[in-house]
C-alpha cells in the first residue's frame, strides 16, 4: 500500500508580511538598545557651577525670576527704573534718607489734612485714610529665616577657621579681599545698585548664550584645576594641616 507523503503547505502572503514585520521590529529594538540614552548624553553636557536646573529655576522661579529674566518686560523696566531713580536721588543729587522720609511724611500729612478740612466746606465726603498695620506673622518668619542663615554662616566660618579645609579657606579669604576692595571704591548703596543691575543683565544674557558660556567655562575650569594641582603640589601640600574630625585622641 503506497503511502503518500504530505507536502508542506506554501506560506501565505500574510504570514510572510507578518514575519518580516516581526524581524524588523526585533532588529530596530536591538539597535535602539545599542544607542546611548538621551539622559546619559544630556548628563555629559557641562553646565556652569554644576547646575542641573534651568536658569529660571535657579533664580527661584515665580515672578521674581520673570523680572530678572525680562519675561515681563514692562515690570522689569519699572523695577529697574525705580531702583535707578532711588540710587540717583541719594548718590547723584546727594539726598539723605532721613530728609526724604520726613519730606514725604510732611507732604502726605499736609495733603490729607487740607483735604479733610476742605471736604466739610465743599459738602463732600472726607478721604478714607486706610489703617496701616504691620502683620506679625511675616515679621516672625523673616526673623526666623534670618537667624537660621546667620547661624549657618557662623558655623561655616567656624569650620573654615578650624583649619580642616585649606581650599575653602583660601576661597573665603579671596572673596573677602575682593569685597574689601569694592567697599573702598564705593559705598554700600552703590554696591547694592551694581549687584541689582547685574541681576537684571547677567542672567538674561547667560540664558541667551548658555551653550557658548558653558563651553568657555568648561575650558576655564579645566585650566584652573591644572593650575591648582600645580599650586597644591608645590605649596599647599607642604603646609601643616589641622586635626581631622575623625581623628581620635588617645
Amino acid at each position: 500500500m503506497a503511502e503518500h507523503e504530505e507536502k508542506p503547505k506554501p506560506e501565505s502572503l500574510m504570514e510572510k508580511i507578518a514575519e518580516k514585520i516581526h524581524h524588523h521590529d526585533s532588529s530596530s529594538s536591538d539597535s535602539d538598545d545599542d544607542k546611548p540614552a538621551p539622559s546619559s548624553l544630556k548628563s555629559k553636557i557641562y553646565r556652569l557651577f554644576g547646575r542641573d536646573k534651568p536658569v529660571h529655576k535657579v533664580l527661584g522661579g515665580g515672578k521674581s525670576a520673570d523680572v530678572f529674566l525680562w519675561r515681563d518686560k514692562k515690570t522689569s523696566a519699572i523695577v529697574l527704573g525705580t531702583v535707578t531713580g532711588v540710587w540717583a536721588l541719594f548718590e547723584v543729587f546727594e539726598y539723605h534718607l532721613l530728609t526724604l522720609v520726613c519730606h514725604l511724611l510732611m507732604l502726605t500729612i499736609t495733603v490729607l489734612f487740607l483735604w479733610s478740612n476742605a471736604s466739610t466746606f465743599m459738602s463732600k465726603a472726607p478721604p478714607q485714610i486706610p489703617e496701616a498695620r504691620i502683620p506679625e506673622g511675616p515679621i516672625l518668619e523673616f526673623a526666623s529665616a534670618l537667624r537660621y542663615e546667620i547661624n549657618r554662616g557662623l558655623a561655616s566660618l567656624r569650620e573654615i577657621a578650624s583649619g580642616r579645609d585649606l581650599k575653602k579657606f583660601l576661597a573665603v579669604i579671596a572673596g573677602l579681599w575682593v569685597f574689601s576692595i569694592l567697599g573702598s571704591c564705593c559705598n554700600f548703596l552703590t554696591l547694592f545698585y551694581i549687584c541689582f543691575v547685574l541681576l537684571h543683565t547677567v542672567p538674561v544674557l547667560y540664558e541667551k548664550y548658555e551653550d557658548q558660556v558653558d563651553a568657555f567655562g568648561e575650558k576655564a575650569m579645566i585650566e584652573l584645576k591644572k593650575q591648582y594641582a600645580v599650586f597644591d603640589a608645590k605649596v599647599l601640600s607642604k603646609i601643616p594641616r589641622g586635626p581631622l574630625k575623625d581623628k581620635k585622641t588617645a
